[in-house]
């Protein structure tokens, strides 16, 4: 899943360095109100739900700077709410939760944005909106804009910006690119949370992150076909000069769109969905984290596929917390482990994946019956001499024939676990015949690694690796460790 799980693991404990983050977008007040169904009423076809508490949570681009406020990062937000007790519940809830709210706008006459949910068990009944139809007065807009400017060219820039458009009409044209301009300039990446049907006004941002339906919308394309539709996506990113695209995908995951030869895509790790509300927050939040500590976009897309999963299985407009965060990334770890086991066909779809990425595939091979310090040493010398190790496993079969019916003394799926437990292992793979000739030839490796105790000329494959450019390298070995030899010693001991 990650290049290397260390520093992101750090990140997270360090609480992404404490960055400042600047979110821009549309402000508003979530508030539920819970209770639980018994009956439907009488009164007409509807279920009644009986009050039993209320809360209000930010809502918008005010759950963005929440989620950031919780990965520990030093949000600033910019907006407009009304000058009512909405506005300054929402102003409190971020001031609370230490967020600088010095470039939110307050607007006479005008209703801050509030979303009244009706809970009733883990069902939202029913929602209620507040707000004003019309846009806000261009003059407010403009006033918010210059604001922005002029604490861009502050000593403590951010290091990121993110614009959160639900299409309340703060996002205007204008303002988006005087901000995305700026931030080009600066050397500040710019993420945008998109709406509508015209991503120009994006135009020159680092990041879109649309959901397939905003995709599709804005394309226009059906959004049924979805290789086409990301197809399409490509096209629309060139047209706008975008870095790339992170196209959220529901219960698909997450598509990255960046011009390479193959859309990477990110499986879905929710365990159990209760509400997807502000999940999309959630991604921008924390992809807008990694690349403001400069993270490679991959290892940031999925650190916020990870966040996502976790907030979907809450139930209402929840932001993610460092520590939850942390804790998915460790669980991760585990259940990649077992996902690097894997058939010929998955095998030869990651590697093409790792190789568009210009990153070299090692391949090796081996029974590997009995784990032991010289094969640990053997495999960790191997992966270094690439970015990412392969390793064809012998079957119990296979094993038979070559070292006798005595072998192998652990059977081919324990193996293959303990082999996949081990960090500098990417894949591993079994295979029946006496020679892995054929996975390599279906696999094409980089380069081929292979004990010193072998000469070049006597590797298998090493003639069809150097056939496409590849290249076989002789791995040192750890004199005195062998399999053979244990077995030997407890035998011996046994009789």
């Amino acid at each position: 899943m990650f290049t290397d799980r260390t520093p992101i693991l750090q990140l997270i404990e360090n609480r992404f360095d404490g960055k400042p983050i600047l979110v821009v977008g549309d402000l508003m007040l979530d508030r539920y109100i819970w209770g639980s169904v018994s009956r439907i009423s009488p009164e007409a076809p509807v279920p009644v739900v009986r009050w039993d508490r209320e809360c209000d949570r930010c809502g918008g681009a005010a759950n963005v700077v929440l989620n950031l406020a919780r990965l520990g990062m030093r949000p600033l937000i910019a907006g407009l709410v009304g000058e009512d007790a909405d506005g300054r519940r929402l102003l409190t809830l971020l001031t609370e939760a230490g967020c600088d709210t010095r470039s939110v706008l307050a607007l006479p006459q005008r209703p801050t944005s509030t979303k009244t949910r009706i809970i009733g068990g883990h069902q939202q009944m029913l929602r209620l909106d507040r707000e004003e139809a019309d846009h806000p007065p261009p003059e407010a807009v403009q006033t918010l804009t210059e604001h922005l400017l002029a604490r861009l060219e502050e000593a403590d820039p951010p290091g990121a910006i993110i614009l959160s458009d639900y299409n309340k009409g703060v996002l205007t044209p204008g303002l988006c690119q005087a901000v995305i301009s700026a931030g080009r300039r600066l050397g500040i990446p710019v993420l945008v949370d998109p709406k509508g049907v015209d991503f120009v006004k994006y135009s020159g941002a680092t990041v879109l992150c649309p959901n397939r339906l905003e995709l599709a919308t804005a394309i226009p394309a059906p959004i049924g076909d979805l290789d086409n539709l990301l197809q399409a996506g490509e096209g629309l990113r060139q047209h706008i000069r975008v870095d790339f695209l992170a196209v959220t995908l529901s219960e698909l995951g997450i598509a990255l769109v960046d011009g390479g030869p193959h859309t990477t895509r990110l499986p879905a790790v929710a365990r159990e969905v209760f509400d997807v509300s502000g999940a999309g927050d959630t991604v921008i939040a924390v992809l807008g984290a990694c690349l403001a500590c400069g993270l490679p976009r991959l290892d940031a897309l999925n650190l916020a596929n990870l966040a996502a999963g976790v907030v979907v299985g809450k139930v209402g407009t929840y932001p993610i917390a460092a520590h939850e965060l942390l804790e998915a990334v460790v669980s991760a770890q585990a259940l990649d482990q077992s996902d690097k086991i894997c058939s010929l066909e998955t095998a030869r779809s990651r590697v093409a994946a790792w190789k568009a990425r210009k990153e070299t595939v090692v391949f090796t091979n081996g029974c590997f019956d009995l784990l032991h310090a010289g094969h640990v040493t053997y495999l960790e010398a191997a992966r270094n001499l690439g970015h990412r190790l392969v390793v064809g496993l012998n079957t119990d079969n296979s094993v038979s024939r070559l070292k006798g019916p005595r072998r192998p003394i652990i059977r081919e799926e324990d193996r293959a676990r303990v082999l996949a437990a081990m960090a500098a292992v990417d894949l591993v793979i079994l295979f029946d015949e006496d020679t892995p000739l054929t996975l390599i030839r279906a696999l094409e490796p980089d380069l081929l690694a292979k004990g010193a105790d072998y000469r070049e000329d006597q590797v298998v494959g090493g003639n069809e690796v150097k056939s496409w450019g590849g290249r076989v390298a002789l791995v040192p070995l750890v004199a005195g460790r062998s399999t053979s030899r244990i077995v030997a010693e407890i035998r011996e001991d046994a009789e």
